[in-house]
């Protein structure tokens, strides 16, 4: 999806300022008219000029947990903003600052956020505006606080759980490296002088050794120039649509990745009209092919077609939870079910991150292990090779 700017008119005659993340100029200008505005122009807006940084996941909670409090509580939206505005630090306090002169102006919340351009995540505004379309903000404020606080708590967890393997990670190219261009070549030249044949595995080693010794300062800035460019692509629509859809396919990864989605996705579902949820949920979804899947299971839906089927047929929810919005579909009570939907897949999420942060310290201790072992191999190969009767 790409940023458009805007300049629209309000039912009172004022002229207003804005953008909107959409796919296309189609959606962008249907977009500013179901906030209630009449558009007068749109133009696209660069990347350089929308993306910021987003916020912290921790500072975010903390200050939608106060918005959502005072809300509940009957302060009105602009005095909760304006409150909560000494709980914020930095880009995310300017972004408060701006949204409270956009709802003086008389701007939806979401839209009064997304004036930043990027410091609120689009999937917290995605689940705001669904909440404005179905007259549930208050609701909807407190479906962002608690998202917010579980993915803020499960990066604390995750991070934690990552500290010893990245340590695992570091010493061990380091102790590669140490081998490779300081072992390995004073080893090479010792066999070097006895002029003997060596075996596969060594002149293998011996060959990388020379190369990483010779060229480290040529691999080591190609090696930041692959992670830079793996950076900028993930700012691309097209580019992140195809890494997105990559993750998805991937076993194990692509599970957690779907259930995550789908915890935003039933979040913003509930609590207005099918139609205008869905749109909803697809800017909520946080990842490009999940949103893709959500707009074709909107097209279907628009046809004529039950919801489950469409879902289902697409792929867009994870397997309990689509089976609780069948259930939810079939009773009744799809608003109630979505929400209970939207948390049972952020429990499976959790727990499948887990499940893979605990395969990666093996799978580091098998990687390095293998090289010291391949190296341990080559080596004792070459002695053996020149002993009398060796092989």
């Amino acid at each position: 999806m790409s940023a458009y700017g805007y300049r629209a008119a309000r039912p009172d005659g004022a002229i207003v300022r804005g953008t909107v993340d959409a796919a296309s100029v189609g959606q962008a200008n249907l977009a500013v008219t179901e906030l209630g505005l009449f558009p007068i122009a749109l133009e696209r807006v660069e990347s350089s000029e929308a993306a910021r940084r987003p916020a912290n996941r921790h500072d975010l909670a903390i200050v939608f947990r106060s918005i959502s409090a005072l809300v509940s509580a009957g302060v009105p939206l602009e005095r909760a903003v304006a409150a909560s505005e000494a709980l914020a630090r930095g880009a995310l306090r300017e972004t408060l600052t701006l949204a409270r002169s956009g709802l003086r102006e008389g701007d939806s919340l979401a839209h009064a956020l997304g004036r930043a351009g990027g410091v609120i995540p689009g999937v917290v505004l995605g689940m705001v505006r669904a909440g404005e379309r179905g007259s549930q903000l208050a609701t909807a404020l407190e479906h962002v606080a608690a998202h917010l606080e579980q993915e803020a708590e499960l990066v604390a967890r995750v991070r934690q759980a990552l500290a010893y393997p990245l340590l695992l990670a570091v010493t061990g190219t380091a102790s590669v490296l140490v081998i490779g261009t300081v072992i390995v070549p004073r080893f090479a030249e010792l066999l070097g002088d006895l002029g003997q044949d060596l075996p596969v595995a060594t002149r293998l080693l011996i060959d990388s050794s020379a190369l990483l010794a010779r060229f480290w300062f040529v691999l080591i800035p190609l090696g930041l120039a692959g992670v830079w460019a793996g950076l900028e692509a993930l700012h691309r629509p097209t580019s992140r649509h195809w890494i997105d859809q990559t993750l998805l396919s991937i076993p194990g990864l692509g599970s957690v990745r779907l259930a995550l989605a789908t915890s935003r996705v039933a979040r913003a579902l509930g609590g207005m009209p099918l139609l205008p949820a869905l749109d909803a949920a697809r800017e909520a979804a946080g990842d490009e092919a999940v949103a893709e899947r959500l707009s074709q299971a909107r097209e279907r839906v628009a046809q004529g077609a039950p919801l489950t089927a469409a879902l289902e047929r697409e792929a867009v929810l994870a397997p309990s939870a689509l089976q609780l919005v069948a259930v939810g579909e079939a009773s009744g009570r799809l608003g109630d079910m979505v929400l209970r939907a939207g948390d049972l897949a952020a429990q499976e999420a959790e727990r499948g991150l887990k499940t893979l942060v605990t395969l990666v310290e093996p799978a580091l201790i098998v990687l390095f292990g293998g090289l010291v072992a391949f190296v341990a191999a080559a080596l004792l190969q070459a002695v053996y090779a020149i002993r009398p009767g060796g092989f």
